[in-house]
């Protein structure tokens, strides 16, 4: 497992991360979420060892992460980092060979990523000669042609077109599953929500929320979906908020909020005594919103705890 514990950092005035905890578990896919500046590639910098935190640890399989470990882990910065006038496969090899596989061993897994990923055609060409999207899938080969224990990649889907995001999303779950634990770091909300087993929302330099999806949902407000009553039948329910309503092709919906006074048996209720009731659904936000509303709490004095800390995979 790599465990980040307290991580700290301070550039000048700027408070870059401050007490940033998580932990990635072998086999799981972790999206790690934020906004720009948020503090997502400084704490994957120190993960890596090219910036030193000022306090907190990092550490693989209970033991402080060293120059041998981070042999070990597969990086692919966000920033393009190959050699631009050096062939495909000439750097592959290059960079397997620095790793310390030997030379049959380090061509064999050239030719098995650069296949996989979909470059092999393009071996014999200088990197500046290709598409962005195809840079971006060769410094992928880069962080896998060693064989890493631990995979840590900072927006690797940007750039891409849909059918490299798939092919880079199955060569992920593919590395995941066989136990390596991954981290990438993503503005494409909805993609992490799809591949992640679990999110790490960081704001402002710290940890806000981590956990599953589904964990993220759990809290104090219930919200419901219901189809086919007409406008009006929440006015005399108390603490119920109305979120939104509008018509569809089953009738009007409304998306409604329950405040502790009413429960969904008496929502229920009341929306079959106001009319046909053809959909009553518990709503399940998608990531996009939970990120907005969990960014939006810790903007106020008083969500300073972590939420959403427990729970293990979730596929």
């Amino acid at each position: 497992m790599l465990a980040i514990g307290g991580l700290a950092k301070r550039f000048g005035a700027v408070q870059a991360l401050d007490g940033v905890t998580f932990d990635v578990r072998p086999g799981e896919l972790f999206g790690f979420v934020g906004g720009n500046g948020a503090g997502k590639t400084t704490t994957m910098r120190i993960v890596l060892g090219v910036l030193a935190s000022d306090s907190g640890t990092v550490s693989w399989q209970g033991r402080p992460i060293d120059a041998d470990v981070r042999r070990r882990i597969g990086y692919m910065p966000e920033e393009r980092g190959l050699y631009p006038k050096m062939k495909v496969g000439e750097q592959l090899d290059y960079l397997a060979r620095l790793h310390g596989m030997d030379a049959a061993t380090a061509r064999n897994a050239v030719e098995r990523w650069t296949a996989r990923v979909g470059v092999e055609a393009r071996r014999e060409d200088e990197v500046q000669k290709l598409s962005l999207g195809n840079q971006q899938r060769v410094q992928l080969c880069a962080a896998l042609v060693h064989d890493p224990d631990v995979l840590v990649l900072d927006e690797p889907f940007s750039g891409l077109d849909p059918t490299a995001v798939e092919t880079m999303s199955g060569v992920l779950r593919e590395k995941a599953d066989a136990g390596t634990p991954v981290i990438f770091s993503s503005h494409q909300l909805e993609l992490v929500e799809r591949l992640c087993d679990r999110v790490g929302i960081i704001s402002g330099g710290r940890m806000v929320a981590v956990g599953t999806v589904d964990e993220l949902r759990t809290g104090d407000v219930t919200r419901y979906d219901v189809v086919g009553p007409p406008a009006g039948w929440t006015d005399a329910l108390p603490g119920v908020t109305v979120l939104d309503s509008r018509q569809d092709r089953a009738g009007l919906r409304t998306r409604v909020e329950l405040g502790g006074a009413t429960d969904d048996q008496a929502l229920l209720h009341a929306a079959t005594a106001a009319g046909p009731v053809r959909e009553f659904s518990p709503y399940r936000p998608p990531l996009t919103e939970l990120y907005r509303d969990v960014v939006a709490d810790e903007a106020t004095p008083q969500s300073s705890e972590t939420v959403g800390i427990t729970g293990g995979n979730a596929r």
